[in-house]
């Protein structure tokens, strides 16, 4: 069973869609995504630094239109019949219900735009950032994480939980972090899945009365508990609550080995949950989908399996 995989906020690099963009028709596409979302993807993509696309409410629908880039290509020539289900990593869950058909491309992107800008207006409140936690132990971190205002933000297995919250608080953390664990602070510009944006999630339920999201044509797992969710409209539901709760891409990979996952598809901009899967799924066979030239990789594990 193949399961693609949506990678979230942080994959992208300067000019990673210059390889895409030399197909007339992957071009054709993102200036259709550009007005969709209201942001100018191409730029985007292909000139912009590293700091431009750092901002939130650039990054993210750059991040999903990138990884629909790759989901059309991915499953032409009927190849989507092969795939076994998708899930997608924080804002990488709108690119997968996309591929799931829960969402069109129009409202996907008309949704992450939104949210991008809410998440930042959300931001900036309160100073507040991220940090990932390698190693350790997970309750005396949780404890930990209380006693200084912080809260989980990604369980993203194989030893690394992002956490989040005021910047003095994560400094506490990076100062006398857990036994054996390694604070790592991350370049995001706020404290995603935590309390701190509950403003977001206020306009986002706005903005989810104007899609019209259909029931998944493909298994779908949620960030929410690792679970499928067969119902579209609960599944906005989900992405909506989803941006101050934290992501469990931990149970998802757990989800994934108990149905019987036998190779893993990333798409772009790819890379951070191939490495995952890697620790947390051993043996599973994967590919990356960076550019272009990964597709032929990417057709002959569907083709092997099906």
């Amino acid at each position: 069973m193949i399961v693609v995989v949506c990678p979230g906020q942080g994959s992208q690099t300067p000019g990673f869609l210059e390889p895409w963009l030399q197909n007339p028709a992957y071009a054709d596409q993102l200036r259709a995504m550009s007005e969709q979302s209201a942001t100018d993807l191409v730029s985007a993509g292909t000139t912009a630094d590293a700091e431009t696309i750092r901002d939130t409410a650039i990054a993210q629908p750059l991040i999903v239109a990138a990884g629909i880039l790759a989901l059309n290509a991915l499953f032409a020539d009927g190849r989507r019949a092969a795939i076994g289900g998708i899930a997608g990593h924080s804002v990488g869950e709108i690119t997968a219900a996309a591929g799931a058909g829960v969402l069109s491309t129009a409202d996907a992107l008309t949704f992450v735009g939104e949210r991008g800008r809410a998440m930042k207006a959300a931001a900036a409140l309160t100073p507040t950032g991220m940090s990932a936690v390698l190693g350790g132990d997970e309750a005396e971190l949780l404890a930990r994480l209380a006693e200084l205002g912080l809260e989980p933000a990604n369980f993203n297995g194989g030893g690394q939980i992002v956490v989040a919250g005021a910047l003095e608080a994560l400094a506490a953390l990076a100062a006398d972090p857990p036994a054996k664990s390694r604070v790592v602070p991350l370049q995001v510009a706020g404290a995603f899945h935590t309390r701190h944006m509950r403003p977001a999630v206020a306009r986002l339920t706005e903005v989810a009365t104007s899609l019209t999201p259909q029931d998944p044509s493909l298994p779908l797992w949620t960030n929410h508990d690792g679970s499928t969710v067969a119902d579209g409209p609960g599944f906005v539901d989900l992405l909506v609550g989803q941006v101050s709760s934290p992501v469990r891409w931990d149970l998802c990979m757990q989800s994934f080995a108990d149905a019987g996952v036998t190779g893993i598809i990333e798409v772009a901009p790819a890379g951070a949950l191939v490495g995952l899967a890697k620790r947390a799924l051993r043996g599973i066979p994967s590919v990356a989908i960076k550019t272009p030239d990964d597709l032929p990789a990417a057709y002959a594990l569907i083709d092997h399996q099906a």
